[in-house]
């Protein structure tokens, strides 16, 4: 099976995960890849597709999680790069500690956990994604009492990776979740 197009990814997501904020979590994460994929030189379409199929796996198998997805990708013929990219995001996680080899992995592993600090600083303080301040969102991801099942230390690791500050990834993610509701 070839890549799903991001409509067929979007039916699997439907069909796999039945949570809402899952599913918004999911597209969110896509949205944001694909901002940083020309930055890196990346398929916008590979790392859009990687983002949005990351927790496939998540609600129906969470102790587990990402094995169910690393076998279902490589059984469907998924790129290398997006398997890698989902085992490298579970750093730390129920057994995994693959660090991120590529750039989409980097990414994956630091925007992933961000991506929920932005969520929940919004539930508190309803602007846009876009109009956020780079500022504020820091001050949120140092205080671990704020959306405190996030896990920060995969954030300042796929920044590592990604040779970014965790500044510089904030102000990026700010820019490319701009329009993003």
């Amino acid at each position: 099976m070839p890549l799903p197009t991001p409509d067929e990814a979007q039916v699997l997501l439907g069909q796999y995960v039945a949570d809402d904020y899952q599913r918004y979590h999911a597209r969110m994460v896509a949205t944001a890849l694909r901002g940083y994929a020309p930055h890196f030189g990346g398929d916008p379409d590979l790392w859009f597709l990687t983002g949005l199929l990351h927790d496939l796996d998540f609600e129906r198998h969470p102790a587990t999680h990402p094995a169910e997805s690393l076998r279902w990708f490589a059984a469907w013929g998924y790129p290398e790069e997006m398997i890698h990219a989902v085992e490298a995001h579970a750093y730390g996680y129920n057994g995994f500690n693959v660090l991120p080899r590529t750039k989409l992995a980097a990414a994956l592993l630091a925007t992933d956990e961000l991506c929920g600090i932005f969520y929940a600083y919004r539930k508190m303080n309803p602007v846009p994604y876009g109009e956020m301040k780079t500022a504020s969102i820091r001050k949120k991801v140092k205080d671990t009492a704020f959306a405190a099942k996030v896990d920060r230390t995969t954030i300042y690791v796929g920044c590592e990776h990604l040779g970014l500050t965790v500044d510089d990834h904030i102000a990026n993610l700010i820019r490319h979740l701009a329009g993003f509701a």
